[in-house]
């Protein structure tokens, strides 16, 4: 099992731990969650990577009050899959700029091991619903993402947990200019992590409500 904690070790890292983002507002750019290299992440593309959560949820808890648990304790999950969603694209321009890939044989092999050691593909994906709100469609993408961090560190005579890779992202994101919806909340450079931005005129629909992702 000590593969799958290094591995998930990594994935909490890049979850908790955001790289120093820039936040601006989003005028110009109506129905933006955030805007990333120049490429808009709209907000109904947000919606329906939060609608895979829930349904992947929902699919894994049929009971009524049980499902309004899980709700409850990811009430915040459409900022979680934002900043999940631009963490990838920073993750990945590091990766590009220090010529770092990752080939399918690497992510089956990975997976492979993984599932291995879990189980079997359907604990694989159950596990990494119930630890890290990746539903089963992304958890390819999501394994493909933590080869690319450890094949960086690596490059870079690193690791996950050191400032020189999140030095790295740094850099990354300067370059892709980064813009986030105050929605969303914005990003606390001192803390490298997600804060709520202070908009008492935004109302956000908690779990309470209707459903609502960082």
């Amino acid at each position: 099992m000590h593969r799958r904690r290094r591995t998930a070790l990594l994935l909490s890292v890049a979850i908790a731990a955001a790289p120093l983002l820039t936040a601006c507002g989003n005028d110009a750019h109506p129905g933006a969650a955030a805007v990333v290299g120049g490429e808009r992440i709209s907000v109904s593309q947000l919606e329906n990577r939060v609608s895979e959560v829930r349904a992947a949820q929902r699919a894994a808890v049929p009971d009524d009050a049980q499902y309004a648990q899980v709700i409850a304790k990811s009430g915040t999950l459409p900022r979680d899959v934002l900043h999940t969603m631009v963490l990838d694209q920073v993750l990945h321009r590091a990766a590009q700029d220090a010529g770092v890939t990752v080939s399918r044989k690497e992510l089956q092999r990975m997976r492979g091991g993984l599932e291995e050691q879990v189980g079997g593909a359907k604990a694989l994906e159950a596990a990494w619903l119930q630890q890290y709100g990746i539903p089963p469609q992304r958890v390819d993408e999501n394994l493909r993402l933590q080869l690319e961090a450890q094949k960086l560190a690596t490059t870079l005579g690193t690791d996950t947990g050191k400032p020189a890779f999140w030095n790295a992202l740094s850099e990354a994101s300067k370059k892709l200019g980064i813009e986030l919806n105050p929605r969303y909340g914005t990003w606390d450079v001192q803390k490298s992590s997600r804060a709520d931005a202070q908009t008492p005129w935004v109302r956000e629909v908690t779990a309470a409500g209707v459903q609502q992702t960082a």
